[in-house]
């Protein structure tokens, strides 16, 4: 009965929008290492972000979105594939190669025959683009994003290439995309104690690759315009290192109180680090604000699904003051962290004529449900997923909602973690790989949303439960340093 309702919707839609293009376009934008509080639609109160704020005004806002795991490239995979932490294949940020040209490596690549979201796309006669940052294989792999279902790709393979927003190159298509950049190494090591203007100016270049992308990205739409597109927009933005140019700098400088970042943990250094990094937020909303005008601009707005979401929580080093900002909005733990704070995402849909505007859910959602949710839309004849499509939220039906038992994590990387919520309940445990059997650390997410008071040996029932949801959601990972959970050897 709840899958006719929803139909019915949807059929009632297309039918009251009758382009030539019945299909919606989507448009998925994806921020690097955008804290859940560093919007102003979020609580920020020093960063300006006025177009992802118009953005939730004119859609819906979730409060209770979770990206899939706290870093980049298994958030990635599980975004696209969508599995969660215990079945999918990308589990962490598994590193080939280097920092240099010469070493480029890329991460761990998808393997051939992987069903991405972009496939099943393809399939239904949607145009696909990739366009920012990768991470899931370089070009001569498998994980090469036109063999994962992307007509087009531009931007960075690996994400080490990512650190440095004035590269040598971009990728384009497999093939190598210079720009009018000298080789930086945003990572050199440099004597603090006689630091010129001429060591700040070394991490500066001619072509910014926010600024390609944002105009590859601006082309695609315009190309097809008339044909149903998927624009996946994986913006490097805000991740570091701290690089933004002066013309987007200058409105923040003064503002903060700030002292030079010097390179002590890593990245680029730089004179006004507060000041670049509201910058590079704003910045990215400046892009954002270009998407919606393009979309409008064409005709296309009220055809098209335009969504936004960060793939973690935010970051802790290169200069980055996440108390100053209060980037996790007052959560505990940031990016690495299976915390609130370190999974907790910003998360927004607009679709005019289908989503009610300026509203908001406390759903418990989590990124790996899109692919759900676009074949519930479209009837992609998606593969088992570990998804819950979130539709009925989307077009108002909240009694229409299915609701997920538990939501389960792990990461293998920072000492091996797992995390579930369950009702109320959030179960932690860290440090695993130095102790397979720490006990659970357990929070009341309704009473603490901070995860302050620890309540594990007053529901010893609870922890019970949690133990057996690990034992069913667990599959043991391909690779060694992954398998913390029930490692084998």
């Amino acid at each position: 009965m709840k899958k006719l309702i929803v139909l019915a919707l949807i059929l009632n839609y297309f039918s009251i929008h009758g382009q030539k293009n019945s299909k919606p376009n989507i448009i998925y934008i994806y921020a690097d290492d955008l804290g859940y509080g560093e919007l102003g639609c979020y609580g920020q109160l020093k960063i300006k972000t006025p177009n992802v704020d118009r953005l939730a005004s004119e859609g819906i806002r979730f409060t209770r979105h979770y990206s899939s795991a706290p870093v980049c490239a298994p958030s990635r995979c599980m975004l696209l594939t969508g599995k969660h932490p215990g079945h999918s294949y990308i589990r962490g940020n598994y590193e080939l190669g280097g920092f240099p040209d010469s070493t480029e490596g890329g991460q761990m690549p998808l393997p051939e025959g992987t069903i991405t979201i972009a496939k099943l796309l393809k399939n239904k006669g949607y145009k696909t683009a990739a366009i920012g940052k990768w991470g899931l294989g370089m070009n001569n792999t498998t994980g090469n994003p036109n063999a994962q279902g992307f007509d087009y790709f531009y931007g960075y393979l690996c994400q080490k290439q990512a650190h440095n927003y004035y590269p040598t190159h971009l990728w384009e298509n497999g093939k190598w995309d210079t720009l009018d950049n000298p080789e930086i190494n945003v990572h050199r090591k440099i004597d603090v104690t006689q630091v010129t203007d001429e060591d700040y100016e070394y991490y500066k270049g001619s072509d910014y690759a926010p600024d390609k992308m944002i105009q590859k990205a601006l082309a695609f739409i315009n190309q097809n315009k008339k044909n149903p597109f998927f624009l996946y927009f994986p913006s490097p933005i805000p991740h570091l290192s701290l690089q933004i140019p002066d013309r987007y700098l200058q409105p923040y400088l003064g503002k903060f109180e700030e002292k030079p970042y010097l390179s002590q943990n890593g990245y680029a250094m730089h004179k006004t680090p507060s000041s670049a990094y509201a910058a590079m937020i704003t910045y990215l909303d400046a892009q954002i604000g270009l998407i919606l005008k393009k979309v409008k601009a064409e005709g296309l707005e009220n055809n098209t699904i335009i969504m936004f979401s960060s793939d973690n929580g935010a970051t802790f080093t290169g200069g980055v003051d996440a108390a100053y900002f209060n980037s996790a909005s007052g959560l505990r733990g940031l990016k690495m962290d299976l915390y609130e704070g370190g999974i907790r995402s910003p998360f927004i849909v607009k679709w005019p004529g289908k989503i009610r505007a300026n509203t908001s859910t406390d759903l418990v959602s989590i990124q790996y449900d899109l692919m759900a949710t676009l074949n519930e839309l479209l009837g992609l004849n998606a593969p088992t997923n570990d998804g819950i499509s979130y539709l009925p939220t989307l077009l108002g039906n909240s009694k229409m909602q299915k609701r997920r038992p538990y939501t389960y994590f792990e990461y293998p990387e920072k000492g091996g973690q797992l995390a579930i919520h369950f009702e109320q309940w959030k179960g932690v445990k860290m440090n695993m790989k130095t102790n397979k059997n720490v006990p659970w650390e357990l929070y009341d997410l309704q009473s603490d949303p901070l995860e302050t008071n620890d309540v594990a040996s007053m529901h010893l029932d609870i922890l019970q439960k949690l133990d057996a949801i690990v034992l069913k959601e667990h599959t043991n990972s391909h690779v060694r340093e992954w398998e913390f959970v029930n490692p084998k050897f």
